[in-house]
């Protein structure tokens, strides 16, 4: 490549990198950097004390402490259980095994709130169980797995199925058991997959907050949504600000680690990489495995899930669809008198809005770090750009959600009257996921056809649209998406940022949830198997478009 053309590479890569890093700024840097500015200048003058208070203040460090140990916690049940399930379909073929596998991504992608009320259906008051964990730390930690199974066993499991099977088959025929090989061969292989799942576990866990309000209680209460009682119920932006910034820089570290490790485990599967070794059980304790794998999914997942449908189809009157029609009413619905169905098309509408501005950000920030060319500066620059772009991920949304709000309350930006937030915040949340989505499939480009296709005269307008575009189509489609889903669910920012005349459903069933009676507990129930299958339809359309063992992160 000529000087020239290296230059222009770099100008181009450098500028695709700007409206991505302006978003991020303006968005996401500005709004927490001012909610922390305003906590530690509340009084008129510098004040430190609400950092150092985390350390001296005995209930603020016991928050602090259960935050840590409960994540540690959940995310070694995480691995655990995660593991086995990789395992499952890395390894064997059963039937219904590729539907399942696209299943596994609708608790993930499901509101917080929804697992709550999913959970509580089967441990919670009145439960069909006869067990109630609510209030308790085991509830968390259920809730937790619940959640972050799908992680583990997408991540390892995608890793999983292209290793090459020679050395575990050479350990059988030297007499190891099936459990001895895999734990002494397969997965240290593994080593930086599982180390990489175990640190966005670990983030996702320590950044929860809707499933501890949920089905947490006042003893039980993380960092997340410590923050959000200090700023909504008691204005202590001082002590919030503490808290934020304690866990802003555990966050910021946990991705650099994050990041160096993806770069390893990428060079590390791709030397591996190889056909699908998936096979049929055939001894019996094979088929003890997967009747055993299946089981759990089926309790950990079918069961509540099932439970919840069952239960917004159980109305005072009998079965029916009594809750689903009482939703056009306003009469019955959230406060504010908006019918909860309202609430459905807020949600799509507010969907639709940050899947456009997702994915062509997305897009700009993708070709900046995937495109070839430009030199050392352009490549230096786009890591960094994409080491910034991931910290969105496991910053806190009640803190970027309570930042817009006190960043753009004053003329002549003042957008507390709009909805517009709320798109802006759930694409500050799904930028980071389209970027990991589309980065692999710019790579995967083979930058041999490009030149081919320029040494016979195709402008680089044709050699996008007929090159280029046709490889990433799919790609994009599973970004747009996967934007959609993140925004159907999102609840700790727009706690702040919903208007109460425009309430998305993650906040119609919190709402629904908060008030007494069987009919807003069934509205609730009702609203969340809509939003489930909202969100299975959209998880299921994205998995059709990637092949097994491609990487969700």
């Amino acid at each position: 490549m000529s000087v020239r053309a290296r230059r222009r590479a770099s100008l181009v890569r450098v500028a695709l990198l700007v409206p991505p890093g302006v978003f991020v700024a303006v968005f996401f840097v500005w709004p927490v950097v001012t909610l922390i500015v305003r906590g530690l200048h509340w009084s008129g003058s510098w004040d430190l004390s609400s950092v150092l208070a985390i350390v001296r203040d005995r209930s603020l460090r016991r928050i602090a402490w259960f935050t840590l140990w409960q994540s540690v916690v959940s995310t070694i049940l995480c691995l655990v259980l995660g593991v086995a399930g990789a395992a499952l379909f890395a390894r064997f073929r059963f039937p219904g095994r590729r539907a399942l596998w696209a299943a596994l991504l609708v608790p993930f992608v499901l509101p917080t709130v929804v697992v709550g009320v999913a959970l509580i259906a089967v441990i919670g008051p009145g439960s069909f169980t006869g067990v109630e964990l609510t209030g308790t730390i085991w509830a968390i930690l259920v809730g937790h797995v619940f959640f972050n199974y799908a992680v583990v066993v997408r991540m390892v499991g995608s890793a999983w199925a292209t290793l090459d099977p020679s050395p575990y088959d050479a350990a059988r025929m030297l007499g190891a058991s099936p459990l001895r090989a895999t734990l002494t061969v397969t997965l240290p292989t593994l080593r930086t997959v599982l180390l990489s799942a175990a640190a966005i576990v670990f983030l996702f866990c320590f950044t929860s907050f809707g499933i501890v309000l949920v089905l947490g209680s006042v003893q039980h209460r993380t960092i997340e949504v410590e923050i959000w009682e200090q700023t909504t119920r008691y204005l202590h932006l001082d002590v919030a600000a503490g808290l934020a910034i304690a866990q802003l820089v555990l966050v910021v570290a946990v991705l650099v680690v994050f990041a160096r490790l993806q770069s390893r485990r990428s060079f590390a599967v791709a030397q591996r990489a190889g056909r699908e070794v998936a096979r049929r059980a055939r001894t019996f304790g094979a088929r003890v495995f997967v009747v055993a794998n299946l089981a759990l999914l089926l309790a950990l997942f079918g069961l509540p899930l099932g439970v919840l449908i069952v239960r917004s189809l159980s109305t005072p009157e009998g079965f029916g669809f009594g809750f689903y029609r009482s939703l056009s009413s306003a009469r019955s619905g959230t406060s504010g008198f908006v019918a909860p169905i309202d609430a459905i098309g807020n949600s799509l509408l507010f969907a639709l809005a940050t899947m456009v501005i997702a994915v062509v950000l997305g897009a700009c920030a993708a070709w900046a770090i995937a495109g070839g060319g430009g030199g050392r500066f352009a490549d230096r620059l786009s890591g960094i750009g994409d080491t910034v772009l991931m910290i969105p991920l496991g910053t806190s949304a009640v803190t970027v959600g309570f930042g817009m709000l006190i960043t753009f309350d004053r003329p002549p930006v003042d957008l507390r009257a709009s909805s517009v937030l709320v798109p802006l915040s759930h694409a500050v949340v799904a930028l980071p996921f389209v970027v990991r989505l589309l980065v692999p499939a710019i790579r995967a480009i083979d930058p041999r056809i490009r030149d081919a296709a320029t040494m016979l005269g195709a402008s680089p307008a044709r050699r996008w649209r007929r090159i280029d575009m046709p490889i990433l189509g799919r790609a994009t489609a599973a970004a747009a998406g996967f934007a959609f889903a993140v925004s159907l669910g999102e609840f700790g920012a727009t706690a702040f940022l919903a208007r109460p005349d425009r309430p998305t459903v993650p906040i119609a069933i919190y709402r629904a949830l908060g008030r007494p009676g069987e009919w807003n507990l069934g509205q609730a129930m009702a609203m969340s198997t809509i939003l489930m299958v909202m969100t299975s339809v959209v998880m299921i359309v994205i998995d059709r478009l990637r092949p097994l063992g491609e990487s969700e992160f």
